[in-house]
């Protein structure tokens, strides 16, 4: 299992678009990969559980993957907030 914080830096959160993204790059690894924002646990692959999480600019997100490919999952992920899912 492997941990790391980021900070959401889209300004306009994470709405659908780039919420989809998360969650279909998400869906390409076979680890599980969870997101830990405001007390709550969310499914990084499903769209709906990060839509209705709610999560807005400025929000420190903590990202977990576990399985096979964790490392790289976790990598890819945090590539994706970095580059707000292409916005």
């Amino acid at each position: 299992m492997v941990k790391d914080k980021i900070t959401l830096t889209n300004e306009t959160g994470l709405h659908a678009r780039p919420a989809s993204e998360l969650a279909k790059l998400a869906a390409t690894f076979k680890s599980t990969i969870k997101l830990y924002v405001n007390g709550k646990t969310i499914d990084a692959k499903s769209i709906l559980a990060i839509m209705s999480a709610g999560i807005k600019y400025n929000t420190e997100i903590e990202i977990e993957c576990d399985g096979e490919d964790e490392e790289k999952a976790l990598s890819e992920i945090k590539k994706g907030f970095e580059n707000n899912f292409g916005e």
